[in-house]
């Protein structure tokens, strides 16, 4: 319970636990939030990490503290999520050949990867950049597309537009908003919006796909 906690408060005092990395560590600042976002994005089992807030919260302190430079930040996160989301797919694509082969490996399913691929097939590559925006999606849909039928060339296009989209929006809205003293001094609430704009399109899926979908007989 207590690990619990303490992940509960790094996410919610984000801007504070930043400032004391930045006090403590300088310029190694940078490469622990590169760290912290290729992991987001690279490794499928670490899908928690706070990817939306910490930009918005990396921004935020770029402005205020002068110890960051912005436009570092951007480009350095911009190569690391691109980093992540080519290991997700390459390894995604090593298991999803395993799975057919196989019919499971760990958690995944065949059926899992059919579903995938005839989802990828109706949405198309657009999903990797609406993914982007979402906690946990962002984390799985690089993997997935590996494991499912995605070529590389195609996805490897809608990824590079959905970083570029990603990490300049969020990290320049905490540039420009973040230390307006309702920002500041509701910050919590300002992680809890920026999360719940995020999963938004998640709710609205389910609901469209459970009370608006008329039920056949």
């Amino acid at each position: 319970m207590e690990i619990i906690s303490q992940v509960v408060d790094f996410f919610l005092h984000l801007d504070k636990h930043l400032f004391d990395i930045i006090e403590e560590y300088g310029t190694l600042t940078y490469l622990i939030l590169f760290l912290i976002v290729f992991a987001e994005t690279g490794l499928v089992f670490m899908p928690l990490l706070p990817g939306d807030s910490l930009l918005f919260a990396a921004g935020a302190l770029a402005a205020s503290t002068g110890a960051l430079n912005v436009w570092l930040i951007i480009l350095l996160l911009i190569i690391a999520a691109l980093l992540g989301d080519n290991v997700n797919y390459f390894v995604g694509k090593y298991l999803g050949t395993q799975i057919k082969q196989r019919e499971r490996v760990l958690f995944l399913k065949r059926e899992y990867l059919e579903r995938t691929e005839a989802f990828y097939a109706k949405h198309g590559g657009k999903t990797v950049i609406m993914a982007r925006f979402i906690p946990i999606i962002r984390t799985v849909a690089p993997f997935v597309a590996g494991a499912g039928s995605m070529e590389y060339g195609k996805y490897i296009g809608y990824c590079i537009a959905g970083a570029l989209l990603w990490v300049p929006t969020l990290t320049l809205l905490g540039y420009f908003f973040g230390n307006i003293t309702f920002v500041k001094e509701n910050f919590e609430l300002v992680i809890f919006g920026i999360i719940g704009l995020s999963i938004l399109p998640i709710l609205w899926g389910f609901v469209k796909s459970k009370l608006l979908t008329p039920k056949t007989a």
